[in-house]
């Protein structure tokens, strides 16, 4: 019996794989993407002040009516400001291999989505709001690039479970994130299981069109936090469903299991162990389960009702070892 039922794990296997294959093959024999990027940040501070007027016509998207154009120059002329675009420059001088990365990510857009638009993008460095670190949107992709310089960097002062996603390596997940929000219908019912499933599905679109990044780099997490999550999967389900969670439209509970976070929780013991955002990975996994287990296009998965999804999915967490 145990032969027969690894010769299945196997074979499930291999045909997922040979699927997967045959859609990266499909992609890399479609047309090549090419993709303009503008140096917003190089135009800006590089720029001499009295040439301001130039610089407002050629982008007047990034300069709002009624803001004095002082304000602009003082910012051109700020140490610290000038200080931040040198470490900038330090890292992204030469933007040739993260716009190949993008032009790759949005060949696999083009694939799953074809009506999708190819946008313009813009490098700029804003104001470090690390909700907004990448914006697709329309027909532009703005790259926030003082978001994305290194966990440790000297210029962050936020906390570690935020800084640990200011990596490079977080830019085209981040892209991701923003693109589903125009493909991801928000949760009809506010409850815990609606917010996992939304988050899952959008999990379950960067192991789409990110096939070569790791399961840490989608959702954000240390190589040490998807462990965590995997070896207490069953733990967790058994605790939401214990707890009578997930129909719950308890306000509280995006903040403890699905917002970003420092950890999770559960109030117990294992809160300070846990990564935050638990929530979002358990959705993840009821969404794999789902597509594993139905034949659905995943253009109308991801439009589909959370409760309809999770009843289908046949979801079951694996189990822990006692």
């Amino acid at each position: 019996m145990k032969k027969y039922i690894v010769a299945v794990v196997l074979l499930v296997g291999l045909i997922s794989c040979d699927k997967k294959s045959k859609i990266e093959k499909a992609i890399e024999e479609t047309p090549p993407i090419s993709l303009k990027v503008y140096r917003f940040e190089k135009a800006f501070f590089e720029t001499p002040p009295n040439e301001l007027q130039n610089l407002k016509a050629e982008y007047p998207f990034f300069f709002p009516e009624g803001v004095p154009d002082k304000v602009w120059i003082e910012k051109m002329q700020n140490p610290l400001w000038k200080e931040l675009f040198q470490e900038v420059e330090k890292k992204y001088s030469d933007f040739g291999k993260q716009t190949s990365e993008i032009e790759d990510l949005f060949k696999h857009i083009k694939y799953f989505f074809p009506t999708a638009t190819m946008p313009k993008v813009y490098t700029v460095i804003a104001d470090m709001d690390y909700n907004n670190k990448a914006i697709y949107a329309n027909d532009k992709l703005v790259i926030s690039l003082e978001l994305y310089l290194g966990a440790n960097h000297k210029f962050y002062e936020f906390p570690k479970y935020l800084e640990q996603n200011f990596e490079e390596r977080q830019m085209m997940p981040d892209i991701v994130t923003s693109f589903s929000l125009g493909k991801i219908p928000p949760a009809r019912e506010k409850t815990l299981l609606g917010e996992m499933i939304y988050y899952g599905k959008q999990l379950y679109l960067k192991d789409q069109l990110l096939p070569t990044y790791t399961d840490a780099e989608k959702i954000g997490y240390l190589p040490e936090q998807i462990t965590w999550c995997q070896e207490n999967e069953s733990y967790i389900w058994r605790y939401f469903i214990e707890k009578e969670l997930l129909y719950s439209a308890d306000s509280k509970l995006p903040g403890r299991f699905t917002n970003l976070a420092p950890f999770s929780k559960f109030y117990l013991e294992i809160d300070n162990e846990s990564p935050g955002r638990v929530g979002q990975w358990i959705g993840w996994q009821i969404v794999r389960s789902f597509m594993q287990n139905n034949e659905v296009s995943m253009q109308d998965m991801l439009k589909m009702d959370a409760k309809e999804l999770f009843e289908k999915s046949k979801y079951k967490p694996k189990k822990t070892d006692e």
